[in-house]
């Protein structure tokens, strides 16, 4: 039952704590990182004797290999960069560890992901008999696992699914990201795509928005833009005719997006400064708040959710909504972490759990919808991530025809 998690940023110090709790299933913890001395702060915060420390460079198969070799675990909690999904993959394959991630490959010289190049190792992972989870934070991760519940529970059909992520926080900054600026950045620049009878639609970056409101939040102007987890949805709910990703900004926030894209501070290529060669977001990413950093004074919370339409298990009309609101006061107090951080870190260590105590331990690579949502739902609840259904809302997502 020895895990090693992998990158120590805000995220990983949330399933680093979680998983503290659950000595019961989590007997060993093996913290890695570049940089040694965050693990050693993370370790003497969380003040386990089961806690330890070491170092890794994750863009480095072999010493990704070293590290599992030394430690011999069961499983890896990948809370690293995405570039380096591959190669910890690999080592995986070589070490016979189990894996699981909470956000898909993506290259580091072109902003576009997608889950191929992992989907690809399907058939190598599951003729080494291991387990490879992916997309296990929330979204990607609970958002999968809550469009599952739904289709298991209440629909025969799932027609129209609109996935809707709100944070609605203030930290005080003038502007700062919730997670790694430079993938943040990457992310919300790229055009859009969205799902609908068949096809992908892209758009503009940010084109179509509205305002949708949120549990206990109130109404929130909302975008449309492209997340991983529509991908492996539509392939596993082929009846969803139309798929969508909605995520809140607000006005200051998209000003000064829209400067550092002006400014070409958003660019992902190599420009020489004086004979170094430096990329302009690796730059900027070293000047801005470090997410790990905004806990303490962030006040207000997310919520993240699914609004689905279709036909329930007799065949009538149902329309759902499926939510949870997370406080960043009270991810602090518990992690020293704000919500964005918690509500991916809670998820991972959840599926981590699912996977050792024997409830999604199906040899291959898959998507967290394709296990059973129960017992891992169930968890996520008891770990500070309750969640809620409304039967036969008003979803208002429907009133942007596209």
């Amino acid at each position: 039952m020895k895990v090693v998690i992998i990158g120590v940023g805000g995220v990983g110090t949330v399933v680093a704590h979680k998983c503290a709790q659950h000595p019961e299933v989590f007997s060993e913890i093996v913290l890695a990182s570049r940089t040694l001395s965050k693990c050693e702060a993370v370790a003497k915060a969380i003040g386990k004797p089961n806690v330890s420390c070491d170092t890794v460079d994750a863009d480095d198969v072999e010493q990704v290999v070293a590290l599992f070799e030394r430690h011999k675990p069961k499983m890896v909690i990948n809370v690293a960069l995405p570039y380096q999904d591959l190669t910890i993959m690999d080592a995986c394959l070589r070490c016979g560890v189990n894996y699981l991630d909470t956000a898909n490959y993506e290259p580091r010289d072109e902003a576009h992901f997608e889950y191929s190049w992992q989907w690809a190792y399907r058939e190598r992972f599951e003729k080494a008999g291991l387990t490879a989870i992916l997309g296990c934070g929330f979204d990607p991760g609970v958002s999968g696992v809550f469009t599952a519940y739904a289709a298991k529970h209440h629909f025969s059909e799932m027609h129209t699914l609109d996935i809707v992520d709100c944070n609605a926080g203030n930290h005080g900054k003038a502007f700062a990201t919730n997670f790694n600026p430079e993938i943040n950045i990457r992310e919300i620049t790229q055009r859009g795509r969205y799902y609908k009878d068949g096809k992908w639609i892209s758009t503009e970056p940010l084109e179509y928005h509205m305002p949708l409101t949120y549990p206990n939040i109130g109404e929130r102007e909302s975008y449309i833009l492209y997340h991983e987890e529509l991908e492996s949805l539509v392939l596993n709910y082929p009846s969803i005719r139309r798929a969508r990703f909605w995520m809140t900004f607000g006005q200051e926030y998209l000003t000064h997006l829209r400067v550092i894209q002006n400014i070409g501070m958003a660019r992902i290529d190599e420009v020489d400064y004086k004979g170094v060669k430096i990329v302009p977001l690796q730059f900027l990413k070293a000047v801005l708040p470090d997410p790990q950093d905004l806990g303490q004074n962030y006040h207000g919370e997310t919520s993240i959710g699914c609004r689905i339409a279709g036909l329930d298990k007799e065949g009538k009309p149902l329309t759902y909504y499926i939510y949870n609101n997370c406080s960043h006061e009270e991810a602090f107090r518990e992690t020293g972490m704000q919500a964005v951080s918690y509500t991916t870190g809670v998820p991972a260590m959840c599926g981590a759990m699912m996977f050792l105590t024997g409830k999604w331990a199906t040899p291959g690579v898959h998507n967290v919808e394709e296990f059973d949502p129960d017992p891992f739902l169930a968890a996520v609840a008891a770990n500070g991530l309750p969640w809620h259904e409304v039967m036969q809302p008003d979803l208002e997502v429907d009133r942007l025809d596209l």
